[in-house]
């Protein structure tokens, strides 16, 4: 454990966080895909296909709780809404999807999806527009959630609204927008939302093929988006926005104009988040105005905070750990989910104020001194000798 923490710090103090996470992404996803592929079921070591949409959500997942770590982690901006972007992400892939269904659904209607169908509606509402073009649908998965972020954040930073006041206000927007979504009038489909999707782009959705492949392009996109975060935070860019979270007024006062750094990250935020949504939807078949929840964006914040804000590898590693964990016990326990998360970030909060990631720097620094005497990791990055 020594050595393996040894090897971390110098890896990561090395400037290769990146490489060494696209690497261990890369080779995890190409071993789910040949143990898919390649191995019989009968194989203790082959991986299911059900397995292979397990992992695609927890990488949606893992992107999701990136976007939030981006704002929160680096610029100190606390949002509990950011699940409402990740909804809207979905619900534009799902009306995409349901457009692909044609006349093969319950009611045979090529034009209208069944669920207007059954409410006697008589035309297609004009959002729906466009809607049967992939790269219509993709436009719109970036562009609403994009707008409505620069909209909201543009009025809540020109404003200076900060701390506790602006989560309140990320948490009602996300829940303004889930009344608004049950409401059937809307027209994306009321408390039962969107499902029975069969195609993409051509493809069976119920293909084992299929499923292979949003596995595998989700993860690419999560490195992708891993990468220019990385990048980003690394540049000068970046560190304008970590002093602007360790003190926004220093800053103002040295010439920045704060508030258009924040819409900035905060609409790039937002746009992972919406990315995300759309890979989740035709990987689990339905989006509903459940996504919308306040508690969802709040579980976010928990993965991140389990993970290590500031990290982005962290907000992966919580996103993904904590994911697995409500699969096991939601399928023991589930009435006693909600209460194990709230417990966890208790836990989290009170001992591990920086999460696991914090957890493994400590333990490095803890090995590199004892290995060097009173030699610290600063002075061996310097190239000094222990005195």
């Amino acid at each position: 454990m020594s050595q393996f923490s040894k090897i971390w710090g110098e890896l990561r103090q090395g400037g290769n966080t990146i490489s060494l996470f696209v690497v261990i992404l890369f080779l995890a996803t190409v071993l789910a895909s040949l143990s898919n592929m390649l191995l019989p079921e009968t194989s203790a070591l082959h991986v299911s296909t059900y397995t292979i949409t397990l992992l695609g959500k927890y990488l949606c997942y893992a992107m999701l709780a990136l976007a939030v770590d981006v704002i929160w982690g680096y610029c100190g901006i606390l949002s509990l809404g950011h699940g409402a972007f990740f909804a809207l992400g979905g619900y534009a892939m799902g009306m995409y999807l349901m457009r692909q269904i044609g006349d093969r659904g319950v009611y045979g209607n090529p034009d209208l999806p069944d669920f207007m169908v059954f409410l006697n509606w008589d035309t297609l509402p004009w959002y729906w527009f466009g809607m049967d073009q992939f790269w219509f649908a993709m436009v719109m998965v970036a562009l609403v959630p994009g707008l409505l972020a620069l909209v909201f954040g543009w009025l809540a930073f020109r404003s200076r609204v900060t701390g506790v006041y602006l989560s309140i206000m990320t948490q009602a927007l996300t829940y303004a927008l889930m009344l608004a979504f049950f409401r059937n009038e809307m027209g994306f489909g009321g408390n039962n939302g969107l499902t029975d999707f069969k195609e993409i782009a051509g493809f069976d959705l119920s293909a084992d093929g299929t499923r292979l492949g949003l596995f595998v392009i989700t993860a690419i996109v999560l490195a992708a988006v891993f990468v220019s975060s990385q990048l980003i935070m690394r540049s000068r860019l970046g560190r304008v926005l970590v002093s602007i979270r360790d003190s926004e007024a220093r800053a103002r006062f040295l010439g920045y104009r704060t508030d258009h750094f924040k819409v900035w990250l905060f609409v790039y935020s937002a746009l992972i988040a919406a990315l995300a949504g759309a890979l989740y939807v035709p990987q689990v078949g339905i989006i509903n105005p459940g996504e919308f929840s306040p508690v969802n964006s709040i579980e976010i914040v928990v993965w991140v905070a389990v993970g290590g804000r500031g990290t982005l590898y962290g907000a992966v590693v919580g996103a993904i750990l904590v994911s697995y964990a409500k699969t096991r016990f939601t399928s023991l326990v589930p009435e006693s989910w909600i209460f194990m998360l709230g417990a966890l970030f208790v836990f989290v909060t009170i001992f591990l104020p920086k999460g696991l990631a914090g957890l493994l720097k400590q333990k490095y620094r803890h090995d590199d001194t004892d290995s060097n005497g009173s030699g610290t990791v600063a002075t061996k990055m310097a190239g000094g000798s222990s005195t």
